[in-house]
């Protein structure tokens, strides 16, 4: 027995030196394809000695044995096995991983692989985006992700984007996500004031102009419950996450990029020609007459037959160009990681006297401290924007804008008179040249973002993480119109110095100021650690606090001396009782604490539980804490097996989010001084205010089939609103002051769908790859136990001022139609319509229907197609929406017979019609049309050079490439453009789908080049 003992204890020594004898130190170089891989884990197969890369790429894996077999790995990339073979230096190449479901996606407060989440998260990369410079990073999104609908309002650059995520979850708190910049939640309000109310009012461009797209590099999209409920109040309208690029090349690299896009109008309204207005104003009895010798023009309400060259589109449209350059610096060593990037974007837009210039500059700087136990990330993203606009308005009256003066005007009439002047007809029929020349507004945006992050690790499993962060933006409009412009409602009466009686003077300037102040705090503590093979698991506690502080000025003058031309300089220089100022500061503060756990067992089933609770100062002091929980499960299937079916996973959750995206200070009496110090009392406070909540669950599959060529996501989600928050009428809030009072009101918003998203790779080679995408979502909304009715979708125009077309009411979808049901004219061309028992009838006995159809599309999807053969690519994406209805206030206020009769321009159609002249033009169904359409979004071809030219050049990488946007549009509208979101809303109540006088869209072809060095 003692002699086999001490032979077994020979066997195991003279093993253990013979492994110490040919044990070994291997280095190298881990590598992908674009560049050294910092981070990769080098594990020696079948034990516990591991490596990783550090910020080169480079690693040193001691005691090897030389037969061994070392596994490298890294998330995203494919796991590779090397045979040591007795080699001491390895360098290893890794390969894009075949399986998407390996991909990491940025979430909330960390990362994560798409195969262990348990919610909807959909990620965009920098490759995914189309290679021409957008004005906001929002519209990359656009037929990209399911469930995602972005609609810019108008064609101007830099205009507002409306984003909705699964539809609408509010009626009156905001609809739009929570938008997390490296970190930082936005504020998700205004970075610019709105346009003075002249000739109505403007909206504030879009506050995600100040991100650079070349900054970008990955777009995480968080759509449920269990992905979102970790920002709690705010993540009920969904989470996009953006993070910015940091520095990677361990030797200093330089790029530059450099585009030009050169555009023109897209869509037409297709109003009459000089000789289709001739010839449809003889059909119609009108005669030709002499001048008016008072006004020296034509009397208005009859043609002049004279002129036959004004073309509205040259009057007031031009050739659109914009230049977009981008230069970026990165390196980094073992210890730290640099980047910086700068960037110019002059745009010029397709309306005359429009265009945005922007300025960017992003640093990013990582330092890591006592041998990597503390990081330190800085980043800073600054934007210096100048808009330039014209008399583009949301909600012009009948005399119109600068396009509704275009349309409108007798292209028989001369812009000029013989002497060179501008050819004036009267205060309410406005020439449209006088008017573009006329008017000035510019503003000025500087934006800053600003964040310290701090990770310090506590030993093996915790990591302590702090971030800082500064959202700042100071923003000034200016806006003038000239004393000689003469509109109705912009006159004033005012005494000249020394005489007695009253004149008239015109004019008006206005100079607006918004600044916003905002601090983020987050602390967290994350915990890590695997308890043998078959559990895994990482939890995180933190609290946040957010301050959000708002301020700004209006100072406007009226009536000033037709000598005056630099009104904005000299705003005080108008009539003295007509000089106005105001100002305005509000503040708001949000605390939260947090908590998730997620947990891996046996590397097939994934557990996530979140908790957050959040307190306001928005809500009543009943009120101000609410709780939000959700929990979510997957089960990987099938993972990595060879033949058809590769990966399949189902996805389950349920959770519960908030919405504060109401006005601050909602819960407390408030009141305002007016002019001469009196007190006028705002709202009525409510000690009850509570959050708005929306309960959700959902059900998904992520998959893999065919050999890893098709990938494919579908999710079903159920979404609850209640505790809607309203401003309730004044008689509702008695007893107490007669003012309004923010309540809770009983009801439900209903929201559910199907969303589903497939790519497939139809040839993958060394040489050849040609991938296509398409995702689609399929929505329904719903309100419940809603009592009462709410009007928006206002509409403007003569006789139109007050009208709504749109309500909110039970058991129909949110901005249900509700207008008159047109069955066409009589005898006497006068409108018919249906009445409440479904019969034909005159307005005077007609009533509104309450229609089945809504602004809201029902269908979203969007299709792509990537071709790569050597060096050529080739990328077209089309993106388009369906189920939905648009009403044209632009057609309800200008195109009808009685317009054309009265002197007007209008649409052949209108001019033909049968309706009489003085039939009232009613909103009614004649003006609801089909909002379907299907849109190329983008086009783009490049090429990119390799060899020994490119060599000698000292370039790392040269493409060059075209670019085509909008070039083709599919659709039965016969407005504009069927995507619009002009913005209608009544009493603070959004709208939906409505187009009035909107920024014509453009079409354009860029050509760019991308160099590194």
């Amino acid at each position: 027995m003692k002699n086999s003992l001490q032979k077994g204890l020979m066997v195991i020594i003279t093993m253990l030196c013979t492994s110490w004898m040919y044990s070994q130190d291997v280095s190298g170089l881990v590598s992908d394809s674009n560049g050294p891989l910092p981070g990769v884990s080098i594990l020696v197969k079948g034990s516990k000695n591991e490596a990783q890369t550090d910020f080169d790429g480079r690693f040193t894996i001691k005691n090897v044995n030389k037969s061994a077999v070392l596994i490298f790995s890294y998330i995203g990339l494919k796991n590779q096995e090397v045979n040591v073979d007795g080699r001491t230096k390895i360098n290893v190449v890794l390969a894009q991983d075949r399986s998407e479901l390996n991909e990491v996606v940025v979430v909330g407060y960390g990362t994560s692989k798409k195969k262990d989440l348990t919610g909807a998260v959909d990620v965009l990369s920098s490759k995914d985006f189309d290679g021409v410079s957008n004005t906001s990073p929002a519209l990359l999104l656009r037929g990209k992700v399911a469930g995602v609908q972005i609609t810019q309002t108008s064609g101007e650059p830099g205009s507002a984007v409306t984003i909705r995520v699964r539809g609408s979850s509010s009626v009156r708190s905001g609809n739009g996500p929570l938008i997390v910049v490296d970190g930082v939640p936005l504020s998700g309000g205004d970075v610019s004031a709105e346009g003075a109310d002249l000739l109505g009012t403007s909206s504030a461009k879009n506050p995600l102009n100040f991100i650079n797209e070349a900054d970008i590099e990955s777009i995480s999209v968080l759509k449920d419950a269990s992905s979102t409920a970790i920002y709690g109040a705010r993540g009920a309208n969904g989470v996009i996450v953006i993070t910015t690029k940091k520095g990677k090349s361990n030797v200093p690299e330089f790029n530059f990029s450099t585009s030009t896009q050169f555009s023109t109008k897209a869509g037409n309204f297709n109003v009459m020609n000089p000789d289709q207005f001739v010839a449809a104003s003889k059909a119609a009895g009108v005669p030709s007459i002499p001048a008016d010798p008072v006004a020296g023009t034509p009397a208005i309400n009859n043609q002049d037959y004279g002129g036959r060259n004004y073309n509205w589109e040259d009057a007031v449209l031009q050739r659109g160009v914009a230049v977009n350059n981008n230069l970026s610096f990165n390196s980094s060593s073992e210890n730290s990681s640099t980047r910086v990037s700068f960037s110019t974007s002059n745009n010029k837009g397709i309306v005359k006297n429009t265009g945005l210039d922007k300025y960017t500059i992003s640093f990013f700087n990582s330092n890591n401290f006592f041998d990597k136990i503390l990081k330190v990330d800085t980043k800073l993203l600054y934007a210096s924007i100048n808009d330039q606009t014209t008399l583009i308005t949301n909600n012009a009256s009948y005399i119109g804008n600068v396009i509704g003066s275009a349309l409108y005007w007798n292209p028989t009439r001369p812009i000029y008179n013989a002497d060179g002047h501008y050819n004036v007809v009267s205060e309410t029929y406005l020439n449209p040249v006088q008017l573009l020349d006329s008017y000035k507004d510019y503003t000025n945006t500087n934006k800053l973002l600003g964040s310290i992050n701090a990770v310090l690790r506590l030993g093996n499993h915790f990591k302590y993480n702090f971030l800082f962060g500064v959202e700042t933006s100071n923003s000034t409009r200016k806006s003038q119109i000239l004393p000689t412009m003469q509109i109705q409602g912009d006159a004033f009466f005012g005494a000249v110095p020394g005489s007695d009686p009253a004149i008239t003077k015109y004019g008006t300037a206005s100079i607006q100021g918004l600044s916003n102040f905002n601090k983020t705090f987050e602390n967290n503590l994350n915990y890590t650690n695997k308890f043998g093979d078959n559990f895994n698991l990482n939890a995180l506690v933190g609290y946040s606090y957010y301050y959000y502080l708002a301020s700004g000025f209006l100072t406007s003058g009226k009536g000033y001396d037709p000598a005056q031309t630099n009104l904005i300089d000299n705003i005080e220089g108008g009539l003295q009782n007509e000089f106005r100022t105001s100002s305005f500061k509000n503040a708001s503060e949000l605390q939260s604490f947090y908590a998730r756990a997620d947990a891996t067992f046996f590397k097939q089933y994934v557990i996530t539980a979140t908790v957050r609770t959040d307190g306001s100062t928005k809500l009543g002091a009943n009120n101000k804490y609410g709780t939000f929980p959700s929990i979510g499960f997957a089960d990987n299937l099938f993972q990595d097996k060879d033949g058809i079916l590769n990966n399949l996973k189902i996805r389950g959750n349920w959770g519960i989010t908030g919405n504060q995206e109401f006005a601050p200070n909602s819960a407390i009496g408030r009141a305002s001084y007016g002019n001469n110090g009196t007190l006028n009392i705002d709202t009525n406070a409510n000690d009850n205010l509570k959050w708005e909540t929306t309960e959700s669950w959902g059900i998904g599959t992520d998959f893999t089939l065919l050999k890893y060529r098709l990938t494919g996501t579908v999710d079903y989600f159920y979404r609850n609103t209640k505790d809607l928050i309203f401003p309730v009428p004044q008689a509702s809030t008695q007893p107490g002051p007669n003012t309004p009072r923010n309540k809770n009101l009983p009801g439900n918003l209903i929201n559910q769908g199907v969303e589903v998203s497939l790519d497939y790779k139809i040839i993958e080679t060394e040489n050849v790859s040609w991938e296509i995408g398409a995702n689609a979502s399929f929505l329904k909304n719903e309100m419940k136990n809603f009592s009462g009715t709410v009007g928006t979708g206002g509409l403007n125009g003569q006789g139109l001022d007050g009208a709504y077309t749109q309500v909110i009411t039970n058991n129909k979808p949110l901005y249900s139609y509700y207008l008159y049901d047109f069955k066409g004219y009589d005898a006497s061309g006068n409108s018919i319509y249906t009445n409440a028992a479904g019969a034909p009838a005159g307005l005077g006995d007609a009533s509104k229907q309450l229609l089945n159809k809504q602004p809201l599309p029902k269908i979203n999807y969007g299709f792509s197609s990537t071709f790569k053969y050597k060096g050529f690519d080739a990328v077209v994406s089309f993106y388009g929406v369906a189920g939905n209805y648009i009403y044209d206030n632009t057609q309800n206020a200008y195109f009808f017979k009685g317009a054309f009769l009265g002197g007007r321009n209008v649409t052949e159609k209108a001019a033909y019609s049968e309706q009489a002249q003085g039939d009232p033009n009613s909103p009614s169904t004649k003006f609801l049309q089909k909002g379907d359409f299907l849109r190329m979004g983008e086009l783009t071809f490049g090429y990119t050079f390799t060899g020994a030219l490119i060599e000698r050049m000292k370039c790392k990488n040269v493409r060059i490439y075209a670019n085509g946007s909008n070039l083709l549009l599919f659709t039965n509208y016969t407005g504009f453009d069927p995507e619009v979101d002009i913005n209608k809303q009544v009493n603070g109540v959004p709208s939906a789908g409505m187009d009035y006088l909107a920024y014509p869209r453009s079409k354009g072809i860029a050509f760019g080049l991308n160099v590194t060095f």
